[in-house]
């Protein structure tokens, strides 16, 4: 079966939460978030050493549009605020999968942002898109990702030995995934 509904462009998660397919003018707050943030950010997110300038942003978001594919990336706006990215990457449509990846500001960190955000995208993955397998990564020291997981519902399948390049080395990735049918563990907080 297709996908179904793949060019959705803004998902209201509530009130406060606004999920938004990035664009060329949202460089500016990712750039300036991860520059002030850049040693927060860059103990689990390998690409923050190489965002040395905004033109490294803007390439980002334009090699994104320009691919067409079916890979999602969204702004998370917090009180009408950028607060983060959440997206869906390495999306195979013939196998009806995908891998949902996000980060989030540290300043906007344990109000529920990003578990509320991730079950909005993951019932989008599942009813939009058709997907039937969503896999989510988290480096084994990364505690607060895989309780985000956790909460989510995902299963452990095991570890990706040196599945992510860091400046300091490669990292072991643990691996979760959430089928379909198993949308009714995740909490929706």
């Amino acid at each position: 079966m297709e996908a179904q509904n793949i060019n959705k462009t803004e998902i209201i998660v509530d009130k406060d939460i606004r999920l938004k397919v990035v664009e060329p003018e949202d460089a500016e707050p990712i750039f300036n978030t991860i520059d002030n943030e850049r040693e927060y950010l860059k103990e689990w997110l390998p690409f923050v050493e190489e965002t040395h300038d905004i033109a490294y942003t803007k390439t980002f978001i334009e090699n994104t549009i320009a691919t067409h594919s079916h890979d999602l990336t969204f702004t998370i706006s917090y009180q009408n605020q950028f607060v983060g990215i959440i997206g869906l990457k390495d999306t195979d449509l013939g196998n009806r999968k995908t891998e949902i990846g996000y980060w989030l500001s540290e300043k906007f960190q344990h109000k529920g942002i990003i578990t509320r955000s991730c079950t909005a995208l993951i019932e989008f993955a599942f009813n939009d898109m058709n997907l039937h397998r969503i896999q989510l990564k988290a480096a084994t020291k990364n505690l607060k990702s895989q309780a985000v997981a956790q909460r989510l519902g995902f299963t452990v399948e095991g570890i990706e030995r040196d599945g992510e390049l860091h400046s300091n080395g490669f990292v072991d990735l643990k691996v979760f995934s959430l089928l379909k049918e198993d949308q009714h563990k995740a909490s929706h907080v």
